[in-house]
């Protein structure tokens, strides 16, 4: 007896289920045939159709595909009234119902449509052709909120319209039906933007065979070139050799495309092959003279030239070095005065400099004789003299950063060296505050 009951009871709630859902697709209908009578006067009904039909009904496997083109349908009004309203400027997006990413939504119900019909047994003609106009018009609309995400740097949002439309364009082709990429043209460019989307969002493996794509096509725009490179400079999978090529061919393709360009220093620079970086900054500063970030890059090429040689007793070629880092750095700081970078790399120009004279110094002082007296005291002058014209620099950079630690650091040890024992413990205790975690909120070297 109790089993009956049971069993009684289980029949009455599945009842209700079937019922409650009908009761949804039914309202939507309602709703929907309400607004499209009058749009203008029943923006309500809108609101009521997409809360009938958004949540799909909850533990039942719909099979219908009517359900799911029902669906489809609504969201690509809702989808049409924001483009209206953000391309017109008539209306308020807040009057609309808030739906997160309608047009994939909308996309998604029709595809299940699609899916649906090809399952059913006896499902008519009429739902798949439907489902496809559906999936038309949200392929349109997928393109539109792409372009809305992109321009606000939401880039996955951006990444899955887009590659929406893409899956939408596959689906028509097989069914026949006229894709908005049938153009061989508009569809690269379509594939172009949803590669910069993913790269954008940190998606590598997603923008990689798009890029790949347009590249075996030839397509005409710089930009694959150095996606290509980033995708496969980066990562654990980095390839810096397969990277390389592709930004190479980039380069012999375009070789006036400044951003190329930069991306070729960058690369150099990550592989520390500073003699190679040489042209390459001078002809970047040929096209873009006013940058002072090359001028800077140049000098700190240079000047990493200039260690190398120092290191290596080669003293001729390190002073070269020397006088041609300082030079790109001077005219770093003539475009833009209150450069740190270049201020701080210049000050450190001097100050290793002075540590390196430093050093030959203390190989002078076992040699007491007049000869060896009168060496040590010429190359002490000019070790004081480095580190006398690395100060004004360091004072300057810590005017304009007065959290640096390098720069507290050099100009610690520079007043210690002059016997200047109250400002260097002064600055000593800025720099204690920052390795406890302060922060020093004026500079000490006011002017």
């Amino acid at each position: 007896m109790n089993k009956i009951i049971v069993g009684m009871l289980a029949l009455g709630l599945l009842a209700v289920s079937v019922q409650a859902q009908q009761a949804d697709v039914r309202a939507a209908k309602r709703a929907l045939t309400e607004y499209q009578v009058d749009p203008n006067a029943s923006k309500a009904k809108l609101k009521e159709a997409v809360a009938a039909i958004l949540p799909d009904p909850s533990g039942e496997d719909v099979s219908d595909p009517a359900f799911y083109v029902l669906k489809g349908e609504i969201l690509n009004l809702l989808a049409t009234q924001i483009v209206t309203v953000k391309q017109t400027g008539f209306g308020s997006l807040e009057e609309l119902p808030q739906v997160d990413r309608v047009a994939v939504k909308a996309f998604n119900a029709l595809t299940t449509a699609v899916e649906k019909h090809a399952q059913a047994i006896n499902s008519p003609a009429y739902l798949l052709s439907d489902a496809l106009n559906g999936i038309q018009v949200a392929q349109a609309h997928l393109y539109n909120f792409g372009i809305y995400a992109f321009e606000v740097q939401d880039y996955g949002s951006s990444y899955l319209n887009f590659s929406s439309a893409l899956a939408a364009h596959e689906i028509l082709k097989k069914e026949g039906r006229f894709s908005v990429l049938d153009d061989a043209l508009n569809l690269m460019g379509h594939k172009y933007v949803t590669g910069m989307a993913a790269l954008k969002n940190d998606m590598p493996e997603a923008a990689r065979p798009l890029f790949e794509e347009l590249y075996q096509a030839n397509y005409d725009n710089p930009a694959i070139y150095e996606a290509l490179y980033t995708v496969h400079a980066n990562g654990e999978d980095a390839d810096l050799e397969t990277a390389y090529r592709y930004l190479k061919a980039g380069r012999e393709k375009y070789p006036g495309e400044v951003s190329l360009l930069f991306a070729e220093i960058n690369h150099f620079l990550k592989q520390n092959r500073l003699d190679e970086l040489i042209d390459k900054l001078k002809t970047a500063i040929t096209r873009e003279p006013d940058n002072p970030t090359l001028y800077l890059t140049l000098g700190g090429v240079y000047d990493n030239l200039y260690q190398r040689e120092s290191s290596a007793g080669n003293s001729d070629q390190a002073s070269d070095y020397f006088d041609q880092a300082f030079t790109y750095y001077k005219q770093t700081l003539e475009k833009d005065p209150t450069n740190f970078d270049a201020l701080y790399s210049t000050g450190t120009l001097y100050y290793n400099r002075a540590a390196s004279l430093t050093m030959a110094l203390s190989e002078l002082s076992s040699d007491s004789s007049p000869a060896g007296m009168e060496k040590y005291e010429a190359l002490e002058a000019e070790v004081f003299a480095a580190f006398d014209t690395a100060l004004p620099y360091f004072q300057k950079a810590e005017r304009i950063n007065p959290n640096s630690v390098e720069t507290l650091t050099a100009l610690k040890e520079i007043y210690a060296r002059n016997n200047e024992p109250e400002t260097s413990n002064a600055l000593d205790q800025r720099l204690e505050n920052l390795q406890h975690g302060g922060t020093n909120e004026t500079s000490f070297f006011n002017e």
